[in-house]
């Protein structure tokens, strides 16, 4: 009879893993890769949270540079000066503002209180900010407080001590030279240096004395300081050069030339 001997110690399945941790390891390995993948879900939304982040600060940090306008600078010193236009007006402001681009306009403005301006002058020192394809009439018609802004129109030309001047009126007016109440708008451009000055009167209580008071102001105009702008000290050297009586400021070259004649001159189309 042959014996079978059985080792205790040596069970059957005593090389196999228990089905129990079979099980535990698989849980284990499952839950270690859930882990990794929230963490990661957390990582990408990190990520993307700092990104938007950046790209939100990014577009306000531009906002300033593209939105910014005009702003009183209340610290700068005046560079203009206009002596009194009527010892009868009540009153004169100067306001200076800037643009973060480089541009200033220094305004003066005669009128009383809250009335309504019944001249302005305003100086403007060309900055990155400016738009060469502006027209300047819409500009001038919001100054002047015509409703609507509307077009403007040429009203002739006069001469001045910065050379020739363009008028404008409010474009249809038929009987402007009759109204007391119409304005007369003016318009210089120069290249070098970058400048352009403008403004309106409302001064008389006819066309050739609003013409008149436009080349008045612009007469009594002066430079207080250029700053570090050689090119516009030289600008007014020149211009009191050419500097004349107040009496004879807008008023015509000769009668032959009807451009510049004191009559109201019939010129269509804006400017």
């Amino acid at each position: 009879m042959s014996t079978f001997w059985a080792d205790p110690a040596n069970p059957p399945h005593a090389n196999k893993i228990h089905p129990a941790l079979t099980s535990f390891a698989d849980e284990v390995c499952a839950t270690v890769a859930r882990l990794f993948a929230y963490v990661g879900t957390l990582a990408l939304l990190a990520i993307l949270c700092i990104h938007g982040w950046d790209q939100l600060r990014a577009i306000e940090t531009d906002a300033p540079t593209e939105k910014a306008g005009w702003s009183v600078a209340d610290r700068s010193y005046p560079a203009f000066a206009v002596s009194q236009l009527d010892p009868s007006e009540k009153s004169v402001t100067y306001t200076i503002l800037r643009h973060p681009e480089g541009g200033r306009r220094d305004i003066f403005r005669w009128g009383g209180g809250n009335e309504k301006p019944t001249a302005e002058l305003e100086i403007y020192r060309l900055g990155g900010e400016f738009d060469p394809t502006q027209a300047p009439g819409a500009d001038i018609a919001a100054r002047m407080g015509l409703p609507n802004a509307p077009e403007l129109e040429a009203a002739g030309v006069i001469e001045s001590k910065f050379g020739t001047v363009a008028l404008l009126r409010q474009a249809g007016a038929r009987d402007v030279a009759k109204d007391a109440t119409a304005c007369l708008g003016f318009f210089k451009s120069i290249d070098d240096p970058g400048l352009k000055i403008s403004g309106f009167a409302c001064h008389g209580d006819s066309l050739p004395a609003r013409r008149a008071a436009v080349g008045c102001m612009l007469n009594r105009l002066i430079l207080l300081t250029a700053g570090n702008e050689p090119k516009l000290a030289e600008l007014f050297a020149g211009a009191e050069l050419r500097r004349t009586g107040c009496a004879t400021q807008g008023a015509s070259r000769g009668s032959a030339d009807w451009v510049t004649s004191a009559e109201d001159p019939h010129l269509r189309g804006p400017l």
